[in-house]
């Protein structure tokens, strides 16, 4: 893992959404499933159950495939890392809205862009020269 940036990004990542994840539900108690208003985590970053449940899914998704192999971690980077920069940018259309399922507030967009340009610039740029019999370990 040490000698591959996807691995140790998706690795770090993962265990980090896990993590809040988990946090997330120690400010949720009263917060609906779906309510566009959630509890703040941080102090600053709101969530509701379902945010919370999103990210143990990311977290849970990010941390297998960087355990897994490179090829994973890869792959896992770039696809959340895409995730992330769409719901960056139309999470912004989203606050005070119905469709606001996921209780985003501003500090949410800009924490999903920042983990979209790691993941997205990671997944794409790194391990373009690795050999490929080294890059399915």
């Amino acid at each position: 893992m040490r000698n591959s940036p996807n691995r140790l990004v998706a690795t770090i990542f993962g265990a980090v959404y896990l993590l809040v994840g988990l946090l997330g539900f120690a400010v949720t108690g009263g917060v609906g499933f779906i309510s566009t208003d959630g509890g703040l985590l941080l102090g600053i970053f709101e969530v509701n159950p379902l945010h919370n449940i999103a990210h143990l899914l990311i977290g849970a998704a990010l941390l297998f495939a960087g355990l897994a192999n490179v090829r994973a971690a890869k792959a896992t980077n770039t696809a959340v890392g895409a995730v992330y920069l769409l719901l960056g940018i139309v999470g912004f259309f989203l606050v005070g809205t119905a469709a606001n399922i996921l209780a985003l507030n501003t500090f949410d967009h800009f924490l999903h862009l920042a983990s979209a340009l790691v993941l997205l610039g990671v997944g794409v740029g790194a391990e373009r020269g690795t050999d490929r019999r080294i890059a399915s370990v």
